[in-house]
């Protein structure tokens, strides 16, 4: 259920980026029970990290503070709605609710002029667009090598898992 509290948190962090070197106004938090367990804030250039967005921030935080990556029944919120790569992320975990508060139009009016030597241009309709794709069929070039082995170690992985 959201909780304006927890929004403001998001946005709260996501400010954090008008004093604080390397980051970007993106905050997020993930919810549990009723309280925080996890923050984050988008540290791409401070990390040289391209996921280092506030969501995945988030996500890592609240994983760590509960000891496993099932997050099943949190709620993340975050200040801007979140690009394709936070949304597998967060399905990924298991996250069960979003909310967001500015909408992709929001942040591409605020963001979108930018030049490329104050933030590194994403292309969010091209990201959905490819995203969705076989391997194959990305724009990016994409080709299978040696899946026998690769496979073989999945599989054996896989039985010791069974036990």
């Amino acid at each position: 259920m959201y909780e304006d509290r927890f929004m403001r948190r998001a946005i709260e962090i996501s400010a954090e980026a008008l004093t604080t070197p390397g980051t970007e106004p993106f905050g997020a938090v993930v919810v549990k029970d009723g309280r925080i367990v996890g923050e984050g804030i988008n540290r791409s250039v401070l990390n040289h990290d391209p996921t280092s967005h506030g969501e995945t921030e988030a996500i890592r935080d609240a994983a760590r503070n509960l000891g496993t990556v099932d997050l099943r029944g949190t709620a993340l919120y975050t200040s801007c709605e979140p690009c394709p790569l936070c949304v597998a992320a967060m399905m990924i975990a298991g996250v069960s609710e979003l909310y967001y508060a500015a909408d992709m139009a929001q942040a591409g009016a605020a963001l979108g002029d930018l030049p490329e030597s104050a933030r590194f241009p994403i292309d969010v309709g091209q990201m959905l667009a490819q995203c969705g794709l076989p391997a194959p069929e990305r724009s990016m070039t994409s080709a299978q090598h040696l899946d026998t082995p690769a496979s073989e170690i999945l599989q054996q992985w896989a039985a010791k898992a069974r036990g």
